[in-house]
């Protein structure tokens, strides 16, 4: 009795067919069901060594995707989801004070924190104020702020840590305004997500 409105609404519809408009339906289920009740759960090296072979296994050679993958001593611990963002950094990180005491080099930073938008990325910046002491944040993201302007601060002055998102990262680095040679940590923001519910890694531009 409860389906009786429900079909006589689809079949009243003259401007899509009723497949469309039951597909278009099932779909949008599918966004928000899966992954409003997917848990957050710390993120292992596996799951970003099975992206990466996922995205370059149409153009890459089984050789060339053998080198792309990571060993193990390249990752740290995951966050547990207990830590706040401070807490977290300083338990990976715990000679901070002395790593940004000697880093001296233009157009670099120790460590790079990557998140899906420029909102999330202030958010961060705000939450590793107990972390950071009174190193320089460079914000780097495309919102409000041009690439030549990050490019200049960059080759200008000295930052210990960088925060944006990854397509302004990218940019930076093929235009040689990002040199990652002096990075020791590469924090991404894994769990986070969107107003449709998606993580970074959910994203298809990413």
């Amino acid at each position: 009795c409860a389906l009786q409105p429900t079909e006589c609404f689809l079949s009243q519809s003259e401007d899509k067919p009723e497949s469309t408009v039951k597909a278009k339906r099932r779909r949008k289920k599918k966004i928000s069901d899966i992954l409003e009740k997917s848990a957050p759960k710390p993120g292992v090296p596996a799951d970003l060594q099975n992206l990466l072979s996922q995205h370059f296994s149409e153009n890459r050679s089984v050789i060339e995707l053998e080198e792309l993958k990571l060993s193990d001593s390249c990752f740290l611990p995951a966050n547990d989801l207990t830590h706040s963002f401070s807490s977290y950094l300083k338990e990976i990180c715990p000679k901070w004070a002395k790593l940004r005491k000697n880093h001296k080099e233009k157009k670099s930073v120790v460590m790079l924190v990557i998140c899906s938008s420029a909102l999330r990325s202030l958010d961060l910046i705000k939450s590793m104020t107990a972390f950071k002491g009174d190193c320089r944040v460079l914000k780097l993201f495309a919102k409000h702020i041009k690439i030549k302007e990050q490019m200049n601060m960059l080759e200008k002055g000295v930052f210990h840590i960088g925060v944006g998102t990854p397509g302004r990262i990218k940019a930076l680095v093929e235009q040689d305004g990002l040199c990652l040679n002096s990075t020791k940590y590469m924090i991404l923001d894994w769990n986070w997500r969107d107003q449709k519910l998606r993580r970074m890694m959910d994203i298809p531009e990413v």
